[in-house]
């Protein structure tokens, strides 16, 4: 039997490895693998600073594998864990990477608006399209105080 992944968006904060932390948990109980996504955006006619399309996917690429590794330094058991650096919005990313998955995870992230202070602008397009069930890790109250500050 072919088990349907755990998907889980990150992007280096703290709510996002909270994500990764309870994604990975709810993979080894269910016996599935993870797929933890870090979505990017490289615009060469709107990016300022002197970089390159390569540079922005490397950095992408580590930012998984230090999440990852840390997420992981505690753990008697992990799952099998499928990393993915993905050019393009973060939210219409995870959108296209739910199909076919068991559950997207996604971290709330809070803004100054009030409609964003329980899901941040790609969790709320997860929750209204994407194609498996959501969990979403909500901020924490350290978090919530340092955004509305």
């Amino acid at each position: 039997m072919i088990t349907k992944p755990i998907v889980v968006g990150i992007d280096g904060t703290p709510a996002s490895h909270r994500a990764l932390e309870w994604a990975l948990d709810e993979a080894v109980v269910r016996g599935c693998s993870l797929h933890v996504i870090h979505a990017w955006t490289f615009e060469a006619l709107t990016d300022w600073t002197e970089t390159t399309e390569q540079r922005v996917r490397a950095e992408s690429q580590a930012l998984i594998d230090k999440a990852v590794q840390k997420a992981s330094e505690k753990r008697q058991e992990l799952p099998e864990i499928i990393r993915q650096s993905l050019r393009g919005d973060a939210a219409e990313t995870l959108e296209k990477a739910s199909e076919g998955a068991a559950m997207l995870v996604v971290a709330s992230h809070t803004d100054h608006r009030i409609r964003q202070m329980v899901l941040g602008s790609t969790s709320m397009h997860v929750v209204r399209h994407a194609h498996a069930p959501i969990v979403v890790i909500p901020v924490n109250d350290r978090e919530l105080a340092e955004t509305t500050r």
